[in-house]
This record gives structure tokens, C-alpha cells and sequence, in this order.
């Protein structure tokens, strides 16, 4: 990952229309929007769209910054506060489009360039043989986990699940988390500690452990 410039140099280069400057942030930043995003909203399709609206807005609204936080807390209560309107909308209605196949069905097949030609040696092999898969063992624990988690994320109240979404999966601090969300160390430390002992909670029973 690109290491960002200091803060000012960044809104610097940010203001004066730096494409480069704008690729690096959204490459450092993005996925652990999406993540928070996901926090507040019902789908993965409408998180990206708040992250695509955060982005216009953070944008639109570069003038308006001041430095009186970082400019990554700036950027991220735009996000929290798009996404808590988008959730609130969410609550009035289900769009019909949420209940259509996504893209996800049509996903891409292996390239005909990685086999072999009519003129190869061996025709319709692959010209290098893969790398070999993780046992299927692992990959289904891995995966039954991660299922786990993020069942457990997606049931936890939406203030636990953001507080734990930026801490233990985004790897922000406790100062950070306090301002992109503006909730005290305190709540904090409570939202962190209940959300923590609910997942672990569901690990134990899962893995068969105290």
C-alpha cells in the first residue's frame, strides 16, 4: 500500500486535481470505507455506493476543509454520515433492484490463453500447471470462520459493528474510532469490549472451546 504524504501536502495536491495524489487515498482508504459502510447499510452493492458518495463529496467539499481533525477523520465522518442516511432509508424501503441476480452470477471462466494450441504438445493442457490449491480441510475452516464472523458482524448493533469493524478488521486506533465516529473513549472501550465478547462468544461455540 502507498504510504500517504502529511496532511497538508495531500490536501494540497488533492485541491490542485492531482490524479495520482486522489489513486493513493482511494487505494489506502477504500476497503476500510467499505467495510464501515457495510457497518450501517444492508447490502455490499449499497456500501460501494456509499463509498462512491463519499468520494464525490469529500470532492466537492475539499475547500471546506479545515484541519481542524485529520484529514482522514474528515473523510470518514462523511462516510458515517452518509452511510446512516442511506441505513435510515434503507429502513422505509427494499428496493426491487436488491432482489435481482448481481453481477456475481456471471462471473469471468479460465482464460483460453493459459492452455495449449492446436500446436502444442499437449493440446488443451495448461501450458503451466497452476499452483496447487490449500488443502480443502483448511480452506473450508478458513471459510466456515469467516462465515461465522461475519454472520456474528452482521447481528451485532450497528454502533458495536462499526467500533469492531474499525478496530479489529480497518486496524484504526482508539483515538481514531472516537472521532470518525464521535463517541467518547469510554462508549468506546464499552461498544468494543460487548462486540469482542459476542464474536468470541460464537467462536467458542463453534470451535467447541471455553
Amino acid at each position: 500500500m502507498t504510504k500517504l504524504p502529511p496532511d497538508d501536502e495531500l490536501v494540497a495536491a488533492l485541491r490542485a486535481g492531482d490524479g495520482a495524489a486522489f489513486a493513493d487515498v482511494l487505494d489506502a482508504w477504500s476497503s476500510s470505507m467499505l467495510r464501515l459502510a457495510r457497518s450501517f447499510v444492508s447490502t455490499h452493492a449499497t456500501a460501494e455506493e456509499v463509498v462512491q458518495d463519499t468520494w464525490l463529496a469529500v470532492v466537492k467539499g475539499l475547500s471546506a476543509f479545515e484541519g481542524r481533525s485529520s484529514f482522514k477523520t474528515w473523510v470518514y465522518r462523511i462516510l458515517v454520515n452518509t452511510a446512516k442516511k442511506r441505513g435510515t432509508h434503507e429502513k422505509r424501503s427494499v428496493p426491487w433492484t436488491s432482489l435481482l441476480p448481481g453481477d456475481e452470477d456471471h462471473g469471468p471462466t479460465v482464460d483460453p490463453s493459459r492452455f495449449q494450441g492446436p500446436g502444442g504438445a499437449y493440446p488443451g493442457h495448461w501450458r503451466e500447471t497452476p499452483e496447487p490449491w490449500a488443502s480443502p480441510e483448511k480452506t473450508a475452516l478458513a471459510l466456515e470462520i469467516r462465515e461465522i464472523i461475519t454472520g456474528v458482524l452482521d447481528e451485532l448493533p450497528a454502533r458495536q459493528r462499526a467500533v469492531i469493524s474499525l478496530r479489529d478488521v480497518g486496524d484504526h486506533t482508539a483515538e481514531e474510532v472516537c472521532a470518525m465516529l464521535q463517541i467518547s473513549a469510554a462508549n468506546q472501550r464499552v461498544l468494543l469490549h460487548r462486540a469482542r465478547a459476542v464474536v468470541r462468544a460464537r467462536l467458542a461455540g463453534y470451535l467447541g472451546v471455553a
